[in-house]
């Protein structure tokens, strides 16, 4: 048996192209939806992330602007222009890209946005409602998580439903949504005792540690659906034979470019599960398309509030 893959770039061209039609349709009456995206200094990873969001906003027709205050900007500066943001009318959504550098104070920069324009949905008021199912902005990556379930036809409601990882970021949201959804959600991390037998238990198993295919086939029970979250650079060969012994091809590419990506599931476990989700072109694509999701919500939100 061979695992069903979930193919989540040809999700997120779904999504993207649903937010585009949503777009078109919002900037007819006269206001076209806006992000702001600020990125601090020069992190070559986190410039990556930001083009590829910029990028995404154009595509979709969403108005963009991005801000790049130097690496030496203080918690102050940062705070000043959050603040001109809020004060923005055309800007619904802002988002800071991370990690910020040292010297500012992040959880003091982030609390800072607005609520109503908090896309990354990691404010603690954006929290609150996500578990009081009240309308809210949800975490971008656990948003795509739950849309590659219901765009699969994969059920949610009754389901035993397990999550590797309790990040504010992925872990604790995503768990939130599923039980949301009428999961039975079981969080497992570091001290969790005999983690491969708790994750058995999962018919929907979601691995979000950060850790190079920590996740084997004896942590999955047969035909699961299995959704990788983690992105890993392997760098050393003998990681890389743990990971991809007897892939020609994988190898051939591993010592032209020197590493390669993986999930935080080994990949012998698609010949297990029932469906999973490939790295790269899982949830990763889902993360860029529910921010853009994200920004159209808040831009009906905010004006939804006025009427």
């Amino acid at each position: 048996m061979t695992a069903r893959i979930l193919d989540g770039t040809k999700l997120a061209a779904e999504i993207r192209a649903e937010v585009a039609a949503e777009v078109k349709q919002i900037s007819a009456s006269g206001v076209r939806p806006g992000l702001a995206v600020v990125l601090v200094g020069h992190n070559p990873a986190s410039e990556v992330y930001v083009r590829g969001k910029v990028k995404s906003s154009q595509e979709v027709g969403l108005y963009s602007e991005q801000h790049s205050p130097p690496e030496s900007a203080t918690t102050e500066e940062l705070l000043a222009l959050i603040e001109s943001l809020n004060g923005r009318d055309e800007i619904d959504g802002i988002l800071v890209q991370l990690p910020l550098p040292p010297q500012v104070d992040s959880k003091k920069v982030l609390l800072a946005v607005d609520p109503a324009k908090d896309v990354d949905g990691f404010h603690p008021m954006n929290v609150g409602y996500l578990s009081t199912q009240r309308p809210g902005l949800v975490p971008c990556t656990p948003a795509g998580v739950m849309e590659i379930l219901r765009r699969s036809g994969i059920a949610v409601a009754g389901q035993e439903a397990v999550v590797v990882g309790r990040s504010d970021i992925v872990g604790k949201p995503v768990a939130m949504l599923l039980l949301n959804q009428n999961a039975t959600v079981t969080v497992c991390h570091s001290k969790t005792r005999d983690l491969p037998g708790v994750c058995r238990r999962a018919d929907i198993l979601v691995a979000a540690i950060g850790r190079a295919g920590m996740v084997t086939r004896e942590f999955v029970r047969p035909g699961a659906t299995v959704i990788d979250v983690g992105i890993n650079k392997v760098t050393e060969r003998a990681e890389f034979d743990r990971l991809f012994a007897g892939n020609a091809k994988r190898l051939e590419t591993f010592i032209s470019k020197g590493s390669t990506l993986v999930g935080d599931v080994h990949p012998e476990v698609a010949e297990v599960a029932g469906a999973i989700t490939p790295v790269p072109g899982g949830v990763g694509p889902l993360t860029i398309a529910m921010l853009m999701s994200n920004t159209v919500k808040a831009a009906k939100l905010r004006r939804a509030g006025r009427s």
